[in-house]
């Protein structure tokens, strides 16, 4: 992945671009409608530990879809609320798109500059920056041999200053795959290993997740909350590891969290601003991502469990 960015004349103005302002998103400042890491304290608390220590920064660890951008995000939330120890509250908390720092620069004298070292240097003149790169391992791996960088000799000043600190999140094929083969990546940062949550924990993001999701599509669920963790339970298990399609790559939560989803785009399609139990089965019945003999057996368990619900409503399911 390399491409070319065509910037205003890099000698006459080069002050006035930022990678962070181009690119970066500060996650301190972000709008939250719910906290967006539920559940995840421990692993939070972790990586709060690591980035107090001297000269460490963070690297979060665990298979696709888990919610290693979330409890960054989570981060984010406690430190723009002021939940974190004095000594982070100074820091801003700042992501940055992995795509943008594998590429250029053109400047206007012919010259290409690469995007990380232009990071760096800005970074130099930055205090109290922690920086959050997801798919870490793509600036460590052969992906970027020829970019002719070592991103964690880049870093070392700032790093080694503590005054800048980052969190880096990658999977555990990749981090095996990569990230284990660099010693001087591996001397400045500590791993988080971050697990699939259970069921119990699935259920609560879930609960604690469909406000955003009826913010973003403007449907509104109207159950009771006794009707909602039913149903988000229903969901939960029917997307357990047995039932899901062989590596598909999707986990708890996101297949779950992905199921509601779409759920509330089924009533956003029909036109209506409220979400009823056939916008649910349907994205049960259009899923992809479940065995379709288990999709089968929970259709069937749909229509028995929640009977009442649907008399109530006068839906008719095929």
């Amino acid at each position: 992945m390399n491409e070319t960015l065509e910037v205003l004349d890099f000698n006459e103005q080069p002050k006035k671009f930022s990678v962070l302002d181009t690119y970066g998103e500060n996650l301190t400042k972000k709008t939250y409608i719910t906290d967006p890491a539920i559940g995840r304290d421990k692993e939070i608390k972790e990586a709060m530990l690591i980035l107090l220590t001297p000269e460490k920064s963070a690297l979060l660890v665990g298979k696709a879809g888990i919610g290693k951008t979330a409890i960054v995000e989570g981060m984010g939330y406690r430190m723009q609320k002021g939940l974190v120890p004095d000594a982070l509250k100074k820091y801003e908390l700042i992501k940055v798109n992995i795509s943008a720092l594998l590429g250029t620069v053109h400047t206007e004298d012919g010259q290409d500059v690469n995007m990380l070292q232009l990071l760096v240097d800005e970074l130099k003149t930055k205090e109290n920056i922690i920086l959050f790169i997801d798919e870490v391992h793509l600036l460590v791996s052969r992906n970027t041999s020829n970019l002719n960088v070592d991103f964690a000799n880049m870093l070392k000043p700032g790093l080694d200053r503590g005054t800048i600190k980052m969190i880096g999140a990658t999977t555990t094929e990749e981090y095996e795959a990569y990230i284990l083969r660099d010693r001087a990546f591996l001397r400045r940062f500590l791993k988080v290993d971050v697990e699939e949550p259970t069921v119990e924990d699935t259920v609560k993001i879930l609960m604690g997740t469909y406000p955003k999701i009826e913010k973003q599509s403007g449907v509104n669920d109207n159950y009771s909350d006794y009707q909602k963790e039913k149903i988000f339970r229903f969901i939960v298990e029917l997307t357990d590891q047995y039932k899901r399609i062989y590596e598909i790559g999707n986990r708890y939560p996101d297949i779950a969290l992905t199921m509601l989803a779409n759920a509330y785009s089924n009533a956003v399609f029909e036109n209506t601003n409220i979400l009823n139990m056939k916008h649910i089965y349907e994205a049960i019945k259009s899923s992809k991502s479940i065995y379709d003999d288990a999709k089968k057996k929970g259709l069937i368990e749909f229509k028995e469990k929640f009977k009442d619900i649907l008399d109530t409503e006068n839906v008719k399911l095929d």
